[in-house]
Parts: C-alpha cells; sequence; structure tokens
C-alpha cells in the first residue's frame, strides 16, 4: 500500500510556479530521498506534504485520505529540521516529550516511551540536560527523538545532518538509516548531497527547476540515468562529457574532428547524430602505450585510497578525470591512453539531452 501519493502536485508564489506536475508514490516502510541542487523545489515539496505550504494544484493523498486542505496537525507526519529546532528552555527529557504533553498522555506512557526512544538513540544519560550543552550530534539525535515519540505515519527530515561536520555526517547517516529499518517508518529526506541519497535510500527523486527527472531505485539511476542531467548529478567523481558525432556505422563515436579519435559504443545509433559521451571516472582504465583514446597526463592527485588523475586527449578541450584505487606511480606530462568497456558508455541527444 502506497503511505504517499502525490498526484500531478503544483505550487506557484504568484506568477512563479516552484513545482511543476510532480508524480511521486511512497509505499509503506519506503525511504525516499528528494535530491537536487539548490532552488529545485525539493524543501518546498517536502513542507507541502507536512501541510506548511499550500499546494496549487494536484493531489495528496496520505493512507488513500485527500489532505490537500487537511491542517498539519492532523495530517500525522513528524518532521526533523535542518536547524534542529529545540526548545532552549526546556531539557531533553521535557523536548522529546512536549507532543505526548500536548495531548494530555498518560504520565507512566510518557515515561516508557522516552525510556524507550532515549536508549535507541543513545540518549538515556542526557535527558536532564539543556539543549546549549549538547554537541551539533546530539542535538539530532533529540530532534529524531521528539519526532519518533509521535509513532507518526510519516518521517520528514529536511536536510538533518547539513550542519554536522563531515565525519559525524557520515555517522548519523548510519545511525539514520539503521534507526528507519528498526522502526519500520516511512521516511521522506531532503538532501542537496548524492551520497547521502545513494547510500540511504530505497528510492531516489532527482528533481530540477521543480521538475522530477528521474526516479527510482539509487542504482538504477547511477547505471541507466535518463538523461544528462542524472548522469552528471549521480555518482562521485561526476561524470565526464564529450561532444562527439557518430560514425557512419553507427557503432562508434567520433571526437576531435575529422582526424580525431574513435569510441566503440557496443550499440546501434543513427550515423552522424550529434550527441554527448559520458564516462564515469571509475569506469576509465589508464594503460601506458598504444590502444585506447590518447592522451597526455595533466595532474595526478592522490589521498592514499584513491588516485584522481586528470588527461588531456588528444582532440578534446576539456579534461577528463579518472579514479583509480590505491596510489598510481604516474607523472604530469605522460603519454598514457583510456581504455572503457562499451557497456559502460553513456550515450546523450546534444540538443535534447536525454540518454540514447
Amino acid at each position: 500500500m502506497d503511505r504517499i501519493q502525490i498526484e500531478r502536485l503544483s505550487k506557484s508564489y504568484g506568477s512563479v510556479q516552484i513545482l511543476k506536475d510532480i508524480d511521486i508514490r511512497v509505499p509503506q516502510g519506503c525511504f525516499v530521498a528528494l535530491v537536487g541542487p539548490s532552488g529545485c523545489g525539493k524543501s518546498t515539496l517536502l513542507r507541502t506534504i507536512a501541510g506548511l505550504e499550500q499546494i496549487t494544484g494536484g493531489t495528496l493523498r496520505i493512507d488513500g485520505k485527500v489532505v490537500n486542505d487537511v491542517p498539519p496537525r492532523k495530517r500525522d507526519v513528524a518532521m526533523v529540521f535542518q536547524s534542529y529546532a529545540l526548545y532552549p528552555h526546556m531539557n531533553i527529557e521535557k523536548n522529546m516529550s512536549y507532543s505526548m504533553r500536548l495531548r494530555r498522555a498518560a504520565p507512566r506512557a510518557i515515561r516508557e516511551s522516552i525510556d524507550n526512544v532515549s536508549r535507541t538513540l543513545g540518549l538515556e544519560h542526557l535527558l536532564a540536560r539543556m539543549p546549549r550543552q549538547l554537541s551539533g550530534g546530539q542535538r539530532q539525535r533529540v530532534a529524531m527523538g521528539r519526532a519518533i515519540v509521535r509513532n507518526p505515519k510519516v518521517f520528514l527530515f529536511d536536510e538533518p545532518l547539513s550542519n554536522l561536520d563531515a565525519a559525524l555526517r557520515v555517522h548519523m547517516r548510519t545511525e539514520i538509516r539503521k534507526l528507519h529499518q528498526r522502526l519500520g517508518a516511512t521516511s521522506v529526506y531532503v538532501t542537496h548531497d548524492q551520497i547521502e541519497a545513494m547510500t540511504m535510500a530505497d528510492h531516489v527523486v532527482v528533481l530540477r527547476a521543480g521538475q522530477v527527472e528521474q526516479q527510482g531505485a539509487p542504482l538504477a539511476l547511477y547505471h541507466r540515468p535518463a538523461n544528462r542531467f542524472v548522469a552528471g548529478f549521480i555518482g562521485s567523481p561526476a561524470m565526464n562529457f564529450i561532444e562527439a558525432v557518430i560514425g557512419p556505422d553507427g557503432h562508434t563515436a567520433r571526437f576531435g574532428g575529422a582526424n580525431g579519435q574513435t569510441l566503440a559504443l557496443g550499440r546501434s545509433l543513427p550515423a552522424g547524430a550529434e550527441v554527448w559521451i559520458g564516462l564515469r571516472p571509475e569506469h576509465l582504465r589508464l594503460q601506458r602505450g598504444a590502444g585506447g583514446l590518447r592522451g597526455v597526463v595533466d595532474v595526478v592527485e592522490s589521498t592514499g585510497s584513491m588516485s584522481f588523475v586528470t588527461v588531456k586527449l588528444d582532440g578534446v578541450a576539456a579534461p577528463v578525470l579518472v579514479a583509480q584505487a590505491g596510489v598510481c606511480a604516474i607523472e604530469s606530462g605522460e603519454a598514457f591512453g583510456l581504455d572503457i568497456a562499451s557497456e559502460h558508455v553513456h550515450v546523450f541527444d546534444r540538443k535534447s539531452e536525454r540518454a540514447l
């Protein structure tokens, strides 16, 4: 059963349209990530689900019930904000139990709920503290705990990790995913970080300029992007793009002019079509001597576990990035060839940017 159904949803502020014909279905127990660049409308979409924004058109259902005009307090959703939004004059226990006290829940029920949630989140020794006495990660866990005690139908997360440092973000990413699996809850998670979306979500929705560009399982978007935007947004480091023309045989792409280089495509495409060739850095292999695409090494960057090699291909203006495991014994100025298996070559129409 779908916990959330969004059909042709639109949102406008005056003459400015922010969301355009959004269609998304969120099954019960699914973890959905809304991802895209700043200004794409992902937070606005989350706020319409919460009821904090009135939709302009379309239909929004929660558990099969149309909630277009239902106020936030009656939608049975809980939201975790980027800014934590904790009450500074209340200790952690009172922050977490606030919604239950508003509903006049029995003291024993409140006590049991706070005990269970605080143990789950590792907060049992912090209940008497004030928010100002906690670290960023602890405050985020309190904000999550405040949402969990409500036992809502849907959890909504609005970039909850953006204020944390890199190491703590990785840790909290794992904790949120483990918590989701333990609770079996339905979650909608907004982030601009595609790594968060790929590692945490069951279903990823990629937004651009208020429209859904593609949605599906994380690895489906990685291996089969619908267009150049999704291909460049999903994956780290980002995909390389080279302008090319499909050769007369339809099975190769040529770039760098009439005397340029060719690349086998492993499929048949219309001869003469102007395209973008997409090559993921991790799928490219460097080889010395003849063979593959010809180029010269420009820059080598090593992190110890990975090496990132920038190569200038003959006849191609933009440099190409290659990602290889370990440390590469390569120096700038060396001539190299690049190999890639044909099944890893992505092709996009130059005008429409749709995948071919």
